[in-house]
């Protein structure tokens, strides 16, 4: 299976120098946990998420109006419409994220989810495999060995 055949096409994207809040009210208004921020070229420059907003602006007390790229995870990492479902969870797992771009050669055309990768192939092993995978890469050793895991 394809990343395509999974992807959500309709991607939320800001302007880098969106202020945070404006970022913030579009995900809100979009109900979506991400916005790809694209320089005036409209290539993807950076990615911000509700957690990056709630945890790097909110909760150290940054003003509303600063730039969403200067919270934002930078560079980019893509993936290909042609690529595998299992290629772009291998990428995931390697740059421990949960969202993945997907390009059409230099155009955005789509993200991929853990959520999507969960959902939409109906793989279970794959997906076992990757939740798991991205959890261990993001949290201590420690907190699977305590646990068992």
């Amino acid at each position: 299976m394809l990343i395509r055949d999974v992807m959500t096409e309709s991607v939320v994207t800001a302007p880098a120098a969106a202020p945070v809040r404006e970022v913030a009210e579009l995900m809100r208004e979009r109900n979506v946990g991400s916005v790809v921020l694209l320089d005036d070229a409209g290539a993807a420059t950076g990615i911000v998420t509700d957690r990056d907003l709630a945890v790097g602006v909110v909760a150290d007390g940054r003003d509303p109006g600063d730039h969403a790229i200067d919270h934002a995870s930078s560079p980019v990492v893509t993936g290909d419409a042609e690529m595998t479902v299992e290629a772009a969870g291998e990428l995931m797992v390697a740059h421990r994220i949960r969202r993945l771009p997907v390009l059409d050669g230099e155009r955005l055309t789509g993200i991929v989810t853990l959520d999507d990768l969960v959902v939409r192939t109906g793989d279970v092993n794959l997906t076992h495999e990757v939740t798991t995978d991205i959890a261990r890469a993001a949290h201590p050793d420690f907190y699977f060995h305590n646990r068992g895991g």
